[in-house]
């Protein structure tokens, strides 16, 4: 079972950036999809940005032109690299394959985006 480990998140004024990290304990060569979710308080956990093996990608509408996700087989990292940040992005950010492992969710990344 490959467990997921997220960092990078914190404090930021609204228009800055910032870049997740997703750090798996096993490989995730063989895995042909991960992602970036997010959860804001009160709301569903929504899917945010996919990554595909073959290095296609999908990004909700929300954040599509300001976010960015890339994978490092190599180094079984997944990233997301968020640029102009709004209020609205504020969430605890979670990775995970597609369709999400239960066994795999981390305890995620804490975003927060002041106005």
């Amino acid at each position: 079972q490959v467990q997921l480990v997220e960092s990078g998140g914190g404090l930021v004024q609204a228009g800055g950036s910032l870049r997740l990290s997703c750090a798996a304990s096993g490989s995730i060569f063989s895995i042909n999809a991960m992602a970036w979710y997010r959860q804001a308080p009160g709301k569903q956990r929504e899917l945010v940005a996919a990554i595909y093996w073959g290095g296609s990608t999908n990004y909700a509408d929300s954040v599509k032109g300001r976010f960015t996700i890339s994978r490092d087989n190599a180094k079984n990292t997944v990233y997301l690299q968020m640029n102009s940040l709004k209020p609205e992005d504020t969430a605890v950010y979670y990775c995970n394959t597609i369709p999400p492992r239960p066994r795999s969710w981390g305890q995620g990344t804490q975003v927060t985006v002041s106005s």
